[in-house]
This record gives structure tokens, sequence and C-alpha cells, in this order.
């Protein structure tokens, strides 16, 4: 099964479960996958449209997945996801 990390912000939405296993082929049906287990967490990765958010990256191991095949990119059984939602704010001098 593919690991997927999930980030400290967006933990509050798994329970608090810092990676979940999912069975699937590519990047789209493993999000859709974790989108069912965790419907709250959907909203937060996916847009109205069901597409990856701007502002979230998703890693294959140290690849994004952009410059690979992007959400149709083969995930194995020991591959390792991650999702990377960009932080913004702060303050500028």
């Amino acid at each position: 099964m593919a690991k997927i990390i999930i980030p400290t912000p967006l933990r509050k939405f798994t329970n608090n479960l810092a990676t979940i296993e999912v069975e699937a082929i590519n990047i789209r049906e493993s999000i859709n996958a974790l989108s069912s287990l965790f419907p709250d967490l959907k909203k937060q990765i996916l847009d109205d449209a069901g597409e990856i958010r701007q502002f979230v990256r998703i890693y294959l191991g140290d690849e994004d997945i952009k410059v690979l095949n992007n959400e149709k990119t083969p995930v194995t059984h020991d591959a390792v996801i991650s999702i990377v939602p960009a932080i913004a704010g702060g303050i500028s001098d």
C-alpha cells in the first residue's frame, strides 16, 4: 500500500494521523482514497472541480508530481506520497 504523509497543519482533518496507507495505482486514486477516508480533508486538498488546489504540492518520494505525470503518476505498493500545502502570511519589513 502507498503511504501518504500528512503535514502537521492538515492532521486535524485526519484524527491527528501523520501517515495513512491507501491502495491505489496513481496519485489521483491515492488522493481520492484519502478524501473518501477523511471527507473534511478533501476541501483542503481539492477545489470545487475536484482538481488539486494550486497552493498544494504533491510529491512522490522527492519528486514533485508536476515534473512527473501529474495526477496520472503511477504509484507502487511501497510509494511514499507527501502533501505540502503552501504556507503564506507573515509580516513584511
